[in-house]
């Protein structure tokens, strides 16, 4: 009786922590599909097929709901992670390249890459509640932490957009470096950092007076200036880390997030494009879209650790718990 207890309650907790397993999804660019990575094993456990050219994901906040920006099909959808079904397609307007969600975990703030138009929908009622003009190829798009303000990065105009989410309204433009691709809130809501491929440079805002703090360059050794291309920008929870995808230079930049000085460069696969944190912010996944392949980070080293082949082109990437 006391081995049977025991075999059940150790049985009972590999289920659990199966459960509690962190799961990645990677969107594949060029497959029209999604790659799940199970964070213990770092390996893929499933290929899912979703809609043409993949690239933006996020999740709703209870991390049940996968939204994907399904660009070549002009559609935002939404999976079911439970089933990790296809459960609605959202009218986000034409060609999603990224999208940020309100904290209310209603409003969608869509990029519309072809039309210079940000569209906003209710994602619980499938309405269209705005179609905001922005400048030309509008790509990057963030909420701030208390909700007030929607920004958007336009890759020609070179111009982040200030929409009041009070009004659905643009209220005021930034000019920064050629080419924004990426635009990222710190926690508390107060700084802005801002990702400029062609520019090569990393914008930091004072969000309150929308003023420009510093603007941040980067430089790698044996590295040619016109492959260092930021795009992705992710932030850790305690302040203390910016990492910036540097693109086709195959690196990803440590910045300390206080004093805005590089720490380090740290190589991964080929053309790095967008990053996530694990859920204990002790391990951050970048997308390598030549390479077809994710690296993983150890935040606490600051070393590579793994590559994990998934799709062909990966692109946007989030984690479960």
């Amino acid at each position: 009786m006391r081995l049977t207890r025991l075999a059940c309650a150790v049985a009972f907790g590999l289920a659990c922590h199966s459960a509690l397993a962190a799961t990645a999804y990677v969107s594949n660019e060029k497959d029209d599909s999604i790659s799940v990575i199970d964070l213990d094993s770092l390996e893929v456990t499933a290929t899912l097929d979703v809609g043409m050219r993949p690239r933006g994901l996020l999740l709703s906040s209870d991390n049940k709901l996968l939204y994907i920006c399904a660009s070549d099909s002009d559609r935002v959808q939404v999976m079911d992670l439970a089933t990790r079904k296809i459960i609605k397609e959202l009218p986000s307007g034409a060609d999603p390249e990224q999208f940020a969600l309100h904290p209310n975990d209603r409003w969608l703030y869509i990029s519309n890459e072809d039309d210079a138009l940000v569209t906003v929908v209710d994602t619980q009622s499938d309405e269209v509640l705005a179609q905001i003009e922005v400048g030309v190829e509008p790509e990057g798009m963030a909420v701030s932490p208390d909700g007030k303000w929607a920004v958007n990065t336009s890759e020609t105009t070179n111009m982040l957009h200030w929409i009041d989410t009070s009004t659905q309204q643009l209220v005021d433009n930034t000019l920064v470096d050629q080419r924004p691709r990426h635009v990222e809130f710190e926690k508390d809501g107060k700084r802005l950092w801002a990702s400029a491929e062609i520019g090569g440079t990393v914008t930091v805002l004072d969000v309150d007076s929308r003023q420009v703090l510093k603007v941040l360059n980067f430089a790698i050794k044996g590295v040619h200036p016109d492959k260092v291309q930021p795009v992705g920008v992710k932030l850790s929870e305690d302040g203390k880390y910016a990492f910036v995808a540097l693109g086709p230079a195959n690196h990803v930049a440590v910045v300390d997030a206080k004093t805005f000085e590089t720490l380090d460069y740290l190589l991964v696969g080929r053309r790095v494009w967008h990053m996530a944190f694990t859920p204990d912010q002790k391990r951050l996944l970048t997308t390598n879209g030549v390479s077809g392949d994710v690296s993983v980070i150890d935040v606490d080293t600051l070393k590579v650790t793994k590559s994990i082949k998934v799709g062909r082109y990966p692109w946007g990437v989030v984690v479960t718990p």
